[in-house]
This record gives C-alpha cells, sequence and structure tokens, in this order.
C-alpha cells in the first residue's frame, strides 16, 4: 500500500507501474490510482482513481486548487497527515470540459493527412483499450467517434462521447493527440450537433442523393436524368460537366490512364451529382456557421449498393475541388462485401487492384486518404493492403468493440451473456433493416443449447456476430420488467467495469490484429 505522501511526492516514480493500478492509502480511505493519470500543472497533481467501483478524477495541492481547476465540481478528499488539500470529482461533462482548457492533449485535433484508425466506443468505457492497442503504432487515433444513427439507438449525446475520450487520454496519460469524427451526417442540424460538442472531423453522408439505377440505365435514360440535376447549386450546366471530362485523357500515374466515354461521364453525373450538391450545401453551412472552428471533412459514398469506379472517384475528387469543397478522405463503395462484423467477402485480388487505383488517384490528387467504412473485422483486406505497401489511409471501426465487450460477459457472466444472445436474435429481423448484412438466424441456437465453454467461441461465427452486431442499440436501452431499470445495459457495464482488465486485453489484442498488417503503411 502506498501512502498519500509518497503519491505526492514520487509521481512520477509511481508513474513507471505500468497497468498496474497503485493502491493509495489517504486518510482513512483507500484508492487505486491508474499511474499514467498523474499529471502535474504547476503545483497541483492530478489524477484518476478508483474508490470501490466508482472513478473519480483527484486533484492534490499545497495550497488549494487554482486557475481552471479551482472551477472543477467535487467534494474534498482526506488527506490524512499530509499538508494541504484534495478534491474528489465525478467525471462528468462539465469537469471533461475544463480539464481540456487545462491539459492541450485532451482537447480533439485535427487529422489531416496521417494515416489514421477510427475506434468507435459505443459504451463509452471502451477507449483506455483502444489507446494501449496503440503502443508501437504509428496510426493516429480517432477515439471520438460515433454517427447520428450510433447516437439515436443507443440514445447517448454527442458530449457523451467526447467526454469518454477525453477522461481515456486522461487515464491512460495518452499525450499524442486523438481526433473526433462526427460520422454520417446528413443534414445541417447534424453538423451543428456536433460542433456544438467539440467534434473537429466531418463525414458528409451522401447515400440517400445517389443514383444506383445509373449503372444500368442506357446514355439516352442518363441524360434525361441528368436534365433533372439541381444544377444552380453545382455553378454548372450539363454540357459544360460532360465537356469536361468526355474523351479527355488523364495521366494519372505512368501505368494509369483514364478516358472516359460519354456513358462514363453520364453515368458518374446521374449517380453523384445529386450528392455533390448535397455535399456543397453540408460544407457551406459547417464553413458559413463556423468559421473559427477547427475541421475537417471526409465524404462517404460507401453505403450505397454500387460500387465507386476509379473514374467516379476521380469525378468526384474533380468536382469537389472545382467546388471548392476540401476534403481530407473519401470513402468509396468498394468491389466485393463490406457488411458489418466480420470479414470481407469478394475476391482479394480483385480488391487488390480496384484499391491501388483508388490509391493512384489519391495520389494525382495529393489532398485526401482512402477511407475503409464498415472497417471492423476486416483482417483480409487489411493484410492485402499492408502488403502493397501503398496508400494513405482511414479507418473505421465501431461495432467491433462492442462484440469484444460482449465477449467479456460470455467468459465471465455466462448467464447474462445467453440473455443477450436470446434477445438480439429475436430482434435481428427488425433491426438489420438498415444495416449491410447477411446472417441467417437458422444458424444461431438459443442461449441455453451453447455449454459456457462454447460461449467465447461463437464469436467465430459470422452469424451470431451480425446478430450481436444489428441489435446493439435495443441491448443497451431497453428497459426492464419494472420499466425503470434497464434490462441489460446495467449489468454489461458492471461486468465490464469488474473485469476491466479483461476487458482492456481483449481489446488490446483484437485491435492489434487490425493495426499490424497496416503499419507497413504508416511507416513509409
Amino acid at each position: 500500500m502506498t501512502s498519500i505522501e509518497r503519491l505526492v511526492g514520487q509521481p512520477d516514480e509511481l508513474a513507471k507501474n505500468g497497468h498496474s493500478l497503485i493502491p493509495v492509502v489517504s486518510g482513512s480511505a483507500s484508492l487505486q490510482v491508474y499511474p499514467h493519470s498523474l499529471r502535474s500543472s504547476g503545483p497541483m497533481l492530478f489524477f484518476v482513481a478508483r474508490q470501490g467501483p466508482q472513478k473519480s478524477l483527484f486533484i492534490y495541492s499545497p495550497s488549494g486548487l487554482t486557475g481552471a481547476a479551482a472551477n472543477l465540481v467535487g467534494e474534498p478528499f482526506p488527506t490524512g497527515p499530509l499538508q494541504g488539500s484534495m478534491r474528489c470529482c465525478p467525471l462528468v461533462h462539465g469537469n471533461a470540459r475544463i480539464i481540456q482548457t487545462i491539459f492541450s492533449f485532451t482537447q480533439p485535433a485535427v487529422v489531416g493527412l496521417r494515416q489514421s484508425f477510427g475506434f468507435g466506443d459505443r459504451l463509452g468505457i471502451a477507449n483506455p483499450g483502444h489507446v494501449r492497442s496503440l503502443t508501437g503504432s504509428s496510426f493516429f487515433p480517432v477515439l471520438a467517434q460515433q454517427s447520428i444513427r450510433e447516437l439515436t439507438r443507443t440514445k447517448r449525446e454527442a458530449e457523451d462521447v467526447m467526454d469518454a475520450a477525453v477522461w481515456a487520454v486522461f487515464q491512460e496519460g495518452y499525450t499524442s493527440g486523438f481526433g473526433a469524427d462526427a460520422d454520417h451526417l446528413k443534414t445541417t442540424a447534424d453538423i451543428d450537433r456536433m460542433v456544438k460538442a467539440g467534434f473537429t472531423m466531418f463525414t458528409f453522408d451522401p447515400s440517400e442523393h445517389v443514383v444506383n439505377a445509373a449503372d444500368t440505365m442506357s446514355v439516352e435514360g442518363l441524360a434525361k436524368r441528368a436534365a433533372s440535376h439541381p444544377w444552380a447549386d453545382l455553378n454548372d450546366n450539363i454540357a459544360a460537366m460532360v465537356a469536361r471530362y468526355e474523351g479527355k485523357t488523364v495521366v494519372i500515374s505512368k501505368a494509369f490512364t483514364i478516358t472516359p466515354d460519354r456513358q462514363e461521364v453520364l453515368r458518374a453525373v446521374v449517380k453523384y451529382g445529386g450528392s455533390l450538391a448535397h455535399i456543397r450545401r453540408l460544407n457551406d453551412h459547417l464553413l458559413q456557421s463556423y468559421p473559427g472552428h477547427p475541421r475537417e471533412v471526409e465524404v462517404s459514398v460507401d453505403e450505397t449498393e454500387s460500387v465507386t469506379s476509379p473514374f467516379e472517384h476521380f469525378f468526384m475528387a474533380s468536382e469537389l475541388q472545382r467546388l471548392k469543397v476540401e476534403i481530407v478522405s473519401l470513402a468509396p463503395r468498394f468491389v466485393g462485401e463490406f457488411e458489418k462484423g466480420i470479414d470481407y467477402k469478394g475476391t482479394l485480388d480483385v480488391f487488390r487492384t480496384e484499391y491501388l487505383r483508388h490509391v493512384e488517384i489519391s495520389d494525382f490528387f495529393g489532398s485526401h486518404k482512402i477511407s475503409f467504412h464498415s472497417g471492423s473485422d476486416k483482417f483480409g483486406v487489411y493484410e492485402t493492403v499492408g502488403k502493397t505497401g501503398r496508400g494513405k489511409i482511414h479507418v473505421k471501426t465501431a461495432g467491433t468493440s462492442y462484440l469484444e465487450a460482449l465477449k467479456v460477459a460470455a467468459l465471465q457472466d455466462a448467464g447474462l451473456f445467453r440473455e443477450i444472445l436470446d434477445f438480439s436474435t429475436g430482434l435481428f429481423e427488425q433491426e438489420k433493416a438498415s444495416y449491410h448484412v447477411s446472417a441467417r438466424l437458422s444458424n444461431v441456437k438459443k442461449g441455453a443449447s451453447y455449454s459456457d465453454s462454447e460461449l467465447p467461441t461463437l464469436f467465430g461465427s459470422d452469424d451470431i456476430r451480425q446478430v450481436l452486431h444489428v441489435t446493439f442499440g435495443k441491448v443497451l436501452t431497453s428497459a426492464g420488467p419494472d420499466g425503470k431499470s434497464l434490462l441489460f445495459r446495467d449489468r454489461l457495464m458492471a461486468c465490464l467495469d469488474t473485469h476491466e482488465d479483461v476487458h482492456y486485453d481483449i481489446l488490446v489484442k483484437h485491435f492489434k490484429r487490425h493495426l499490424d498488417p497496416l503499419e507497413s503503411l504508416a511507416k513509409r
């Protein structure tokens, strides 16, 4: 047991304690201190610690809290014979905002063209494990990442997501910076909501404006459809747009040129013209309403039925440039299937060829990365991409962290996991509507049919992974029989809290499988 006097007197030495919590006695109270959270600001010492199941921020000062720290909401905490005072502060939104003013590393940063990886944290407690998985990695993390759909389904606020990232980097002493991605934004109200919470990366999702049928339309049909586009919003007309591309050869690289014919150009115009107008409207709102706000924009057309051809990638990037919409990354709809929560479905050799074409186009413009959405568990893709050694990329994951949390339940609370599995199976047909999945319920049995030792192995089943994946919202928000308590969330969170080390270790192992194959890109 370490005394509070030693903690205050030798914080740098104790911070070398690895990840093992430091048992500390302070007066009549005992704490478990996260060693990497020990951090000084002037004469004050800040750290995160547990007192029983409760995790809090503590601040010690020999002469009282000063500056912004004086505004931290909390209660006095005993220091025993140690002179000075200590305050115990809950990990709440107001305190997170104050911490961001004291320690700049807790503020999200613009990512830019760095190789980056997005860790969606739907539970708000996985980010410490995400941070630990970055040990030895050259990837820049996006720790505050959530889509409007996820916020709606989990009944969380954007501020909750940001706060979780703030407390995670503080707890882990992670000072290398992190991004904050407001994912799949479709309206200006979505932008307003995420700017208010402090997000700095804005992923515009114009998928509702993509015309998938363009791939099978005749030249005449395409021309007729293109005539109805919102040309005023595009500062253009159909004749001028077609003339810019039809028959014009663009040398993308020594081995790759593009010479689109009229049908290819019209197809791109019809498929993505409405999306370009919508993206411009969203971007104008962001620029005009929040001129001083740190920002970068990603464009996502991955959640569509139609594959984005290399020319269509070129067309979108070129038109966005003409419209003065600066993007940091673009998520095309790749060949093959990027289903939720499972590995890639498709021929990896074909994917490799298409990926390298997209990389060459990205390199041609030099201003945006290739973004992979539905990036959870696409191990075949990452092996393939890593072996090419080419491309600036951003990867987005979210559902896989939720599945790893359920794996902890399968290991530590078999009864709870069986309940969640049966509940999810019953809701799958209803909940899968807005997700790209192919799970078959005929391959999923009742929870009672599996032995305790079988439960952790179920995460090797694509069908079970997807059944669990798409029902996360109902699992986390459904009320219990009394109509007051939550059916699963509180028990799941208690399980993860009790077995925090197991949870973090599982996350580290899992995300190393994602990151390690890609390190060849980050170290170019």
